[in-house]
């Protein structure tokens, strides 16, 4: 009996487990995290003596291609796109050539990331296949890196490419034709390297080829080059500096804005603040009143006239060498009015003068009707500067610690070029005290010439906050600056203008030389900071990303302990 009573209660256990086993599913396992393998390629890969125009590439799982236009990178490069196929999931990639070879040439078809497997999306990192027309395969390399000459960090998806250098060899080539060879740093933002290189001389240059044309257009495209030819083999690590070149000036029609102004667009930055073109506007033969000034963030002038009775007007443009003429007909439209605003709000920085801008072109300054008095009620002395092209006007005076000032511009204290004057104004300032500001010592080690100029700008580096000059001084005193991270960039300004100037490929002309100091500078509230900066060290992207990756754990270490 006992025995029975056993033998049932083992059996129920037995069904019980069964059932429990029934109610889940058998998942999990390591995820996978390989790559797809090549496990046939048709021709073989490092084939010699090619002669079809089909490869096909046989994997061990099913693939997927992502990105192919950006990834894949063909040296040299075709004329024509391969027919790429299948678009959908596959075990193979069959790839369709659909140019004329080169005979004797070694060709490499570099697809980066682009294949990767269809469960996880582990990318085959660089797979190559790689084939010649001839009877060997070329089997030198060639390594450099990239860098903005002025930009703190380079762009992504960079064109690296080596012109030969022959008897056909003309500095337009890189306008008009493909380069020998070709390849690309993708997302690695600095490096590059060529492979499969044959010996021989060559250009060497590098394009933000935002058209991806394998063709330089100087409207669109950063550029950079050596100005020397390289000869391969070679052990040299080279780097190229990318910058935008300045355009040749190019106006276009004019664009009529209102009753009294002009728009001109035009191609090409220039630099009109110090160099503007001169500009005719006539009717008839009867030669108008202007005043030329710049379009805000657009690249246009605006060209300022007295309003007039007209069905057409011509106007003629000339800089330097360029001269262009245009006619075109105007209308009877609204015509734009004195219009004054400031650009200080109730407070000013000890740094900053109160500045004016005015939509109109003023042309004259009643200083007799404009009155600067602090708290006490007690006149403050000022000086003022006009920037006719930018339309602004600018007044700096002496500001004291916890002060307040009001500027008062009475009836007829600014003119304009339509002879229309301002309202009474009046705008209220006031300053912090001395100790909500930072002060910012540098002494610069190893200045390879002089004069610089010195920048302190935010961690992209695209908006300068503060800024020095030095003709020879190596200690700048950055006073009273607002708290904040700042960067330092300086600028070899080798033909003293005292701003960056671009390069120009043709007249084999490099940007001017720019430093980028690594260290940030942390500048706080009544604070005194006192730095070097040896300009012999070289800024390094991966560098600051290491520094940004530790400062991220280390917060985010302080935000767990919290």
């Amino acid at each position: 009996m006992l025995k029975d009573t056993l033998k049932y209660i083992a059996f129920v256990i037995l069904i019980s487990m069964i059932s429990c086993a029934k109610r889940g599913s058998i998942t999990g396992g390591l995820k996978d995290t390989l790559p797809p393998v090549l496990v046939s390629s048709f021709p073989k890969n490092f084939s010699t003596d090619f002669k079809g125009n089909t490869i096909t590439l046989n994997f061990d799982e099913y693939v997927k291609l992502k990105n192919t236009n950006k990834q894949l990178i063909i040296s040299p490069p075709l004329k024509n796109e391969p027919l790429i196929t299948p678009t959908n999931v596959s075990k193979f990639i069959k790839i369709e050539l659909r140019d004329t070879l080169q005979p004797n040439t070694t060709y490499s078809l570099n697809f980066g990331q682009a294949i990767t497997d269809n469960n996880e999306g582990n990318a085959l990192n660089q797979f190559k296949y790689v084939f010649s027309t001839g009877s060997h395969i070329d089997s030198l390399k060639l390594n450099g890196k990239i860098k903005d000459a002025y930009g703190k960090y380079v762009d992504n998806f960079v064109s690296v490419m080596l012109y030969e250098v022959n008897d056909k060899f003309k500095d337009s080539t890189i306008y008009k034709e493909f380069p020998r060879y070709i390849t690309n740093t993708l997302d690695s933002m600095r490096t590059f390297q060529f492979e499969n290189l044959r010996e021989g001389k060559y250009l060497l240059v590098a394009l933000k080829d935002k058209g991806s044309n394998n063709k330089f257009n100087p409207k669109d495209d950063k550029i950079g080059f050596l100005k020397s030819y390289i000869t391969i083999p070679t052990d040299t690590v080279y780097e190229v500096e990318l910058f935008k070149e300045t355009l040749p000036l190019k106006a276009f029609k004019p664009i009529q804005a209102s009753g009294n102004r002009l728009y001109l667009p035009y191609e090409g930055k220039q630099d009109f603040k110090n160099s503007k073109p001169k500009i005719t506007l006539k009717n008839g033969d009867e030669v108008l009143e202007t005043i030329v000034t710049q379009f805000p963030k657009k690249d246009s002038l605006q060209v300022w006239y007295k309003p007039i009775k007209a069905d057409s007007l011509s106007m003629e443009v000339e800089k330097g060498d360029y001269k262009k003429r245009f006619s075109f007909k105007i209308k009877a439209l609204k015509k734009d009015t004195l219009n004054i605003k400031a650009i200080q709000n109730g407070q000013i920085n000890f740094r900053e003068r109160f500045t004016l801008e005015t939509e109109t072109p003023l042309v004259k300054f009643d200083k007799s009707k404009i009155a600067l008095v602090n708290k006490d009620s007690v006149a403050v002395p000022y000086t003022t500067e006009y920037d006719e092209f930018e339309q602004k006007l600018y007044f700096d005076f002496k500001k004291e610690p916890l002060d307040k000032y009001s500027f008062t511009f009475l009836p007829g204290a600014l003119t304009d070029f339509y002879e229309k004057t301002n309202d009474t104004l009046s705008y209220k300032l006031s300053t912090k005290e001395y100790a909500d500001y930072g002060n910012l010592i540098l002494t610069l080690k190893n200045v390879k010439r002089f004069p610089i100029i010195v920048e302190l700008t935010n961690k992209k580096g695209d908006v300068v906050l503060a800024e020095g000059y030095s003709e020879g001084e190596t200690t700048l005193e950055f006073n009273l600056l607002q708290p904040d991270v700042f960067t330092v960039r300086i600028i070899y300004d080798d033909n003293k203008n005292k701003q960056y100037d671009t390069g120009n490929f043709l007249e084999k002309k490099y940007a001017e030389e720019v430093f980028y100091n690594q260290e940030e500078f942390d500048v706080r509230a009544n604070w005194d900071r006192n730095e070097t900066i040896d300009l012999s060290i070289p800024f390094n992207p991966e560098v600051e990303k290491k520094q940004d990756d530790k400062k991220k754990k280390e917060a985010e270490k302080k935000r767990k302990a919290f």
